[in-house]
Parts: structure tokens; C-alpha cells; sequence
């Protein structure tokens, strides 16, 4: 693991306060989805209650599943008088591909305080990160069969054990990848993942 980052997937030490709360709104059925919930199975953050949902469709149809999920936990809080029912965050997970209305997806998130973790092209992207560097363009099906090369047999389902080890690496690659974007002044280009904010927010909180 990179010396730059002292990233691990170590288990915290348990916590008695009140669980921070975190949704996660995905556009896939089962690769995304189940990605989560290993994550979260791993951690064992008691701290930590993660729930996903997926699938919620195109991007757009995401957000707006996401805000409702929030909204709907914050009317049942006031109805309890339990701040404990909000969510603290709330997630939208989805591919760029060849979505249309993604920008309007982008600013419905931003207008309701809703966080993206966006992935170009796809979300296999960030599970290639665990593997290797990846800084030029490519395209879904050629992302997946490099995937492959590593994780032998990939269909959607990912090999969670496998990529534990490169976690930090993950990180690092992904934040360097948001990095170059940013100097070419092409935020969210072809290959970005914000994934990574996504999982470090579930591992760190």
C-alpha cells in the first residue's frame, strides 16, 4: 500500500454513541448495492448504520428517490420526536454512460443537499482501482473486461475479499484521477469516480 496513503479497511473499536446515519441511493440492482454492504459488514463500525437501496433507475430518477427517502425519514423524526431517525447523509450512486439529463441530475442533488458518488463510466472503474492505475479514456465493456483479468469470473457481483487489500491504493488513484481533471479544467471526464468519497466517509465516521 502507498506510503502517501495510510488508508486501511481495519475494523474500528466499538462506539456507544448514537449511530450516524448514512443513505445510499444506487442506480444498480446488485453491483453497487452489494458492494455497500460488504463494505459495511467489514468495517463493523457500530457507529455506522448504512442503508442501501437500488435499484432507483437513471440518474435523475436516483436523486429524486434519495431526497424523498430523506424527506420522508425527517417527517417520521418529527412525528417521533427522534432526531435519530434523520439521515446525517444522503448518498446518489449512479453511472455517466450514456445517461441523458445527467446535469439536471447534478443540480436536483445540489439543490437538496444530496451527495454524488458519480463514476466515468461506470462504477467497475472504482473496483479497477483496487488493482491498478487507469488514466485513459475507456469504455464500459472494455472496463469490464480488463476487470476481469483481476477478478476472474466477474459478472456483477464483485469479489469483496480480493479487493480489501487495495483499498488505500483505490483512494489514491481515484483522488489523483479527480486531481487531472480538475487541471484540465474537466471535472467528472472520462475515467473520474467519486466513490471514494463515499466510502471514506462510511469508514471514517
Amino acid at each position: 500500500m502507498s506510503r502517501r496513503l495510510d488508508r486501511s479497511l481495519k475494523r474500528r473499536p466499538p462506539f456507544r454513541e448514537p449511530k450516524y446515519r448514512i443513505l445510499v441511493v444506487c442506480e444498480g440492482k446488485r453491483t453497487e448495492p452489494q458492494y455497500f454492504r460488504d463494505l459495511k459488514n467489514h468495517l463493523r463500525n457500530p457507529r455506522v448504520h448504512v442503508e442501501t437501496m437500488g435499484p432507483a433507475g437513471v440518474p435523475r430518477t436516483v436523486v429524486e428517490v434519495a431526497i424523498h427517502m430523506r424527506n420522508e425519514a425527517g417527517d417520521e423524526a418529527t412525528r417521533e420526536h427522534d432526531d435519530n431517525i434523520r439521515w446525517d447523509e444522503v448518498w446518489a450512486v449512479f453511472d455517466v454512460d450514456d445517461h441523458p439529463g445527467l446535469e439536471t441530475a447534478r443540480q436536483l442533488a445540489k439543490a437538496n443537499g444530496i451527495e454524488l458518488a458519480v463514476s466515468n463510466p461506470c462504477f467497475e472503474l472504482w473496483a479497477l482501482l483496487h488493482f491498478t492505475e487507469h488514466r485513459s479514456h475507456i469504455e464500459r465493456k472494455s472496463l469490464r473486461k480488463t476487470l476481469q483479468k483481476h477478478l476472474p469470473g466477474y459478472d456483477k457481483a464483485l469479489d469483496f475479499p480480493k479487493m480489501n487489500a487495495g483499498y488505500g491504493d483505490a483512494v489514491g488513484r481515484a483522488m489523483d484521477l479527480d486531481a487531472e481533471a480538475l487541471r484540465h479544467e474537466s471535472p467528472g471526464r472520462n475515467p473520474t469516480t467519486g466513490v471514494y468519497r463515499l466510502t471514506e466517509a462510511i469508514r471514517t465516521k
